[in-house]
């Protein structure tokens, strides 16, 4: 059998500043916001993470969730087409407010950097040569 569509299901103790920080990277809102979700998609697959309140999020889960400031859950990676283009992102993170955990260093073959969104969710923007 075939999956069709993979996405992410985050948490968001505040939807406004989810969508000022994710509007201001350039993620596009996918559908209109409720009063528990709002939810982004970006890159070329447009690739769908959707953030809910915590309430709503513990209801799903059947139980309560990491808390992404102080624990580690995963990091989402975005890929950068160059070196020069990791910076450019990294500028542009910073502006959005980020919390930048890793500052832009070389990895082996590529080139990265780290940042938290307001709630914690960690991503890292990552020139890879051949990827």
């Amino acid at each position: 059998m075939k999956t069709r569509m993979i996405w992410a299901n985050l948490v968001s103790h505040d939807l406004q500043k989810t969508i000022q920080f994710y509007s201001d990277l350039g993620f596009k809102q996918n559908g209109k916001e409720t009063e528990e979700l709002v939810s982004f998609s970006y890159g070329e697959n447009d690739f769908i993470i959707n953030f809910f309140l915590p309430k709503r999020f513990d209801n799903a889960m059947r139980g309560k969730v990491t808390d992404a400031k102080n624990e580690n859950e995963i990091i989402f990676s975005l890929s950068a087409d160059n070196r020069e283009n990791v910076d450019e992102w990294y500028e542009i993170v910073q502006k959005a407010g980020a919390k930048i955990f890793s500052e832009p260093e070389n990895f082996q073959q590529g080139y990265t950097f780290g940042f938290s969104d307001p709630d914690g969710h960690k991503f890292n923007f990552l020139y890879w040569p051949g990827m």
